[in-house]
């Protein structure tokens, strides 16, 4: 026996991510030869990585933001006598941004095949399975509606929990139609719904989960229904529609510019 491990999970990554020393590299390539499913599932997430990259590049050009700047960090620093550490990996996030989008398009990516965290995979899943629910119904598909948005998210946000916002996608071509409370477990969940000229509807869920300094997104589909996931400051998003993934990704990139570009809302960075 040579002792030598066999290829896995974590060489298929960082084949993708381009991470292979030569050696083990030669030894992949061959592994994908003789494994033709793990070869197109490999050529799949590179190349939705690249779409992702190049989708994502106007993030490389932003400014850091100001409380993330190196003289920010040290006035807190002399204040408190000591620095989180959690703010130093956050400044150094930024500064190592660029690096950041030419690896992964400055977010986590995987498709339906890679191996989501259990609890961004939960929330996914429960969101795909309100949108199934809500979009086809004709009398009641929301609690409240549009034309009471003002009381909507702020019933909604104190019901989460967090402050939340009803992105306005009119340039996508969606309009408002109102929004709900649902379940979450033991949690409530806020879902926004939306619908263009042709009827089609699309919704976008938040409840809270995950850490206040983690950050992902996440794209998936389940019998024609495409989802786009991140989590940020404590909120898990979800954005749903019966379209492709070429199509959602705008409207999940508006949302989060608008998010972003929000100094009192909560959003998600991608």
């Amino acid at each position: 026996m040579t002792g030598e491990r066999p290829i896995g999970e974590d060489d298929l990554q960082a084949f993708i991510d381009g991470r292979l020393a030569l050696g083990r590299l030669e030894k992949v390539k061959a592994y994908l030869v003789g494994n033709p499913e793990a070869a197109a599932r490999a050529q799949r997430e590179i190349e939705q990585r690249e779409a992702l990259r190049a989708r994502l590049a106007f993030k490389a050009q932003e400014p850091i933001p100001a409380r993330l700047r190196i003289a920010n960090l040290t006035a807190t620093h002399r204040r408190r006598q000591f620095l989180r550490p959690a703010m130093v990996a956050a400044s150094l996030a930024w500064l190592a941004l660029g690096i950041a989008v030419g690896a992964v398009g400055g977010a986590w990516w995987a498709d339906g095949s890679g191996v989501p965290s259990a609890q961004v995979a939960s929330v996914a899943g429960d969101a795909i399975a309100a949108h199934r629910i809500y979009v086809g119904e004709k009398l009641h598909p929301v609690e409240v509606a549009a034309d009471q948005e003002a009381h909507l998210v702020q019933w909604l946000s104190r019901r989460v929990g967090k402050p939340l916002a009803a992105p306005d996608l009119t340039a996508r071509g969606y309009r408002l139609m109102g929004g709900r409370l649902l379940p979450a477990g033991a949690e409530p969940a806020a879902l926004f719904m939306y619908e263009d000229a042709s009827g089609s509807r699309l919704t976008l869920y938040a409840r809270t989960g995950g850490r206040e300094d983690e950050t992902s997104f996440r794209f998936e589909t389940q019998d024609g229904v495409s989802a786009f996931s991140w989590i940020d400051n404590g909120l898990s998003y979800v954005v749903t529609a019966r379209t492709d993934r070429d199509r959602l990704l705008p409207v999940a990139e508006t949302i989060y510019r608008q998010f972003d570009n929000q100094p009192g809302a909560v959003g998600g960075r991608l």
